[in-house]
């Protein structure tokens, strides 16, 4: 049987053996069921003859070798669907699809700072864990996120704006006519009953659904 060279095939179901051991069904008749795969007689065998993955039985599981391979496949996956659910605003069908294209693209490097910037979430959209990095294990002792919600800043601390997503497009004037732009510096005053914060020498009180469209910075005053 020819073995398979496409490596987004082989990708893909590395993934998916991720995700079966997450959901406990490691067996091979649920992969063949999961899988998009062409011939996954074919993918079993390249995965076996690449140590990637074991037979235990009935049971088809990754090795240490496919184990790295798969973790660092769905960290991107899910730290890109993140990014494109909560800053882009994308449709969950074209999350999912562009997620997946940018799981193959993404430079270590690269998918450290996004996962920074982002504040190192914890789960995907979907409420699936993503596994931790390196600036995520860093991030409990000494880093804190570069980017975040307005909703999630510190009291009495100043920020710059770095963008703002509103979900109603008609916000951004409103917001623009009080000076709350991207590139303003803004100092949160307080988070509850309403959210206010200071531009100069105004404060304005925000609605907390629009202060979790506004993103961030911490700057030192």
């Amino acid at each position: 049987m020819p073995l398979i060279t496409d490596k987004e095939r082989i990708d893909e179901a590395l993934e998916l053996l991720w995700v079966l051991n997450e959901d406990q069904h490691p067996d091979i008749s649920h992969f063949r069921a999961n899988s998009d795969d062409a011939d996954t007689d074919a993918i079993i065998e390249t995965l076996l003859h690449e140590s990637l993955a074991s037979l235990h039985g009935s049971e088809i599981h990754l090795t240490e070798k496919g184990h790295k391979a798969a973790r660092g496949l769905i960290r991107r996956q899910r730290l890109a669907e993140r990014l494109f659910t909560d800053v882009f605003e994308m449709p969950d069908d074209s999350v999912v699809s562009d997620a997946c294209k940018m799981e193959h693209i993404l430079s270590e490097e690269l998918t450290e700072s996004v996962c920074t910037f982002l504040g190192h979430p914890p789960n995907c959209p979907h409420g699936k864990p993503i596994p931790r990095g390196e600036c995520c294990r860093k991030f409990k002792v000494e880093v804190v996120p570069v980017v975040m919600r307005l909703s999630e800043f510190e009291v009495s601390a100043a920020g710059k704006i770095t963008f703002i997503v509103p979900s109603d497009a008609s916000r951004i004037s409103r917001l623009n006519s009080l000076g709350i732009a991207a590139g303003s510096i803004i100092k949160l005053i307080q988070k509850t009953p309403s959210f206010v914060i200071q531009i100069d020498e105004t404060t304005v009180a925000l609605d907390p659904e629009i202060a979790k469209e506004i993103y961030v910075r911490k700057v030192v005053s």
